[in-house]
C-alpha cells in the first residue's frame, strides 16, 4: 500500500514535460509582448523627440513674429525679416493641383487594370506603374526642368493664355509669361510622382471585391461604369481614401522635384503659371545659408508648419474614414 502511494505521488514525466511547456510559451509570449509594445513606445519617443525638436528650434522666429509669421509675404534674410504665407501658399496649391490630376488618373488605371485589361498586360503595366514610385525625386527634377518645363513653356503655357485671356476670372489664374517654370508644371511633377501610390492601393483594393458582386451587377445589365459607380466604388471607398490621402502626404512634403521646377519665389501671385515656392523647398534651398538664429530659426518654423499642415491632413482624412466605417457599420 505504502508503495502505491509512494508511485502516486512520484511526478509524471508527461506532465512535467507539459508544464515545462506552457512555461516555455509562457515567457516567449512575455518576450514578444515586450518587443513589441517596445517598439510602440520607440515610435512615439522618436515623434515626441521630432516635435519637441521643431519647436524649440522655432523659439526665436515665434517670439520675433509672433502669429504675423504665419501672414507675412517677406522673406529678406539681409533685415531678418521672414514670413511664411507665400511658402504655405505655395505648398497648398501645388498639392492640390497634383490631386486633382491625380486622383482621376490613378482611379483610371485601377479601374482598366482590373476590369477592362487584357490578363496577359495586367502584371507588366501594374509593374511599370508602380516603377514610377522607386524613381528617386531628384530624377524627376532633372526630367522636369530640362525635358517638361520646355514642352509646357512652348505647348502648353502660351495656349491657356489665349484661351483663358477674355474669361475674367481664368484669365487671372492663367495669367504672364509663359515661363515654364511655375506652380502649374510643380503640381504636374507632384502628380506623376503620387499617381503610382494611388493607382497601386486603388488596384490592390479593387480585387478585394467579391466576385459575385460584380457577377450580379453584371447580371442585371450594369454597364462597367454603372459596376464602378455603384459596387466597387461603394465597396473599397475606405481603402480608396486611404491612398488619396497617402499620395496627398508624398506631395506636401516632398521637397527636391518641386525645387528643380516651382521657381523658388517668395512670393503669392494669383497666376498657376508664375514662379512661387514651397515649405519644403524653401528649406531646401537656404537651410545651408542660414546664417544667424533668426534666420535658421524661421526655417524651422516653416518646417513646424509643414508638419502642423500633413498632421491635420492625416487627422481629417482619419476622421473621414471613420465616419465612413461608421456609415458602413
Amino acid at each position: 500500500m505504502s508503495e502505491l502511494a509512494m508511485e502516486s505521488a512520484a511526478p509524471r514525466p508527461a506532465v512535467v514535460d507539459r508544464t515545462k511547456a506552457l512555461s516555455s510559451i509562457a515567457l516567449l509570449d512575455w518576450i514578444f509582448f515586450q518587443v513589441t509594445r517596445a517598439a510602440a513606445v520607440i515610435v512615439l519617443i522618436i515623434l515626441g523627440g521630432v516635435i519637441v525638436s521643431l519647436v524649440h528650434g522655432s523659439l526665436p522666429a515665434i517670439r520675433a513674429f509672433g502669429p504675423g509669421f504665419l501672414l507675412s509675404q517677406a522673406w529678406n534674410p539681409v533685415t531678418d525679416n521672414f514670413g511664411a504665407l507665400p511658402a504655405i501658399f505655395g505648398t497648398i496649391v501645388t498639392s492640390v493641383i497634383a490631386m486633382l490630376i491625380a486622383v482621376p488618373v490613378g482611379i483610371g488605371i485601377a479601374t482598366f487594370l482590373t476590369e477592362l485589361c487584357p490578363h496577359a498586360l495586367r502584371r507588366p503595366i501594374g509593374v511599370a506603374i508602380e516603377l514610377l514610385a522607386g524613381i528617386p525625386s531628384i530624377i524627376y527634377g532633372i526630367w522636369g526642368l530640362f525635358v517638361f518645363a520646355p514642352f509646357v513653356q512652348t505647348h502648353v503655357q502660351p495656349g491657356l493664355i489665349s484661351l483663358f485671356g477674355d474669361v475674367p476670372v481664368l484669365s487671372s489664374i492663367f495669367a504672364g509669361p509663359p515661363y515654364g517654370i511655375g506652380m502649374l508644371t510643380a503640381g504636374f511633377i507632384l502628380a506623376i510622382m503620387v499617381l503610382p501610390f494611388i493607382a497601386s492601393i486603388s488596384r490592390d483594393v479593387f480585387e478585394t471585391v467579391p466576385p459575385v458582386l460584380k457577377e450580379a451587377a453584371i447580371g442585371v445589365g450594369c454597364t462597367t461604369w454603372e459596376l464602378m459607380r455603384y459596387v466597387v466604388l461603394p465597396y473599397t471607398r475606405v481603402g480608396v481614401i486611404g491612398g488619396v490621402m497617402l499620395g496627398l502626404g508624398r506631395a506636401l512634403g516632398e521637397t527636391m522635384a518641386v525645387t528643380f521646377v516651382i521657381g523658388n519665389a517668395h512670393k503669392i501671385s494669383p497666376s498657376l503659371l508664375a514662379p512661387g515656392t514651397t515649405i519644403s523647398a524653401t528649406i531646401a534651398n537656404e537651410f545651408t545659408e542660414a546664417v544667424g538664429d533668426i534666420y535658421t530659426s524661421a526655417l524651422i518654423e516653416l518646417g513646424l508648419i509643414l508638419f502642423v499642415i500633413t498632421f491635420i491632413v492625416l487627422a481629417i482624412a482619419r476622421y473621414m474614414l471613420m465616419r465612413i466605417e461608421r456609415k458602413s457599420a
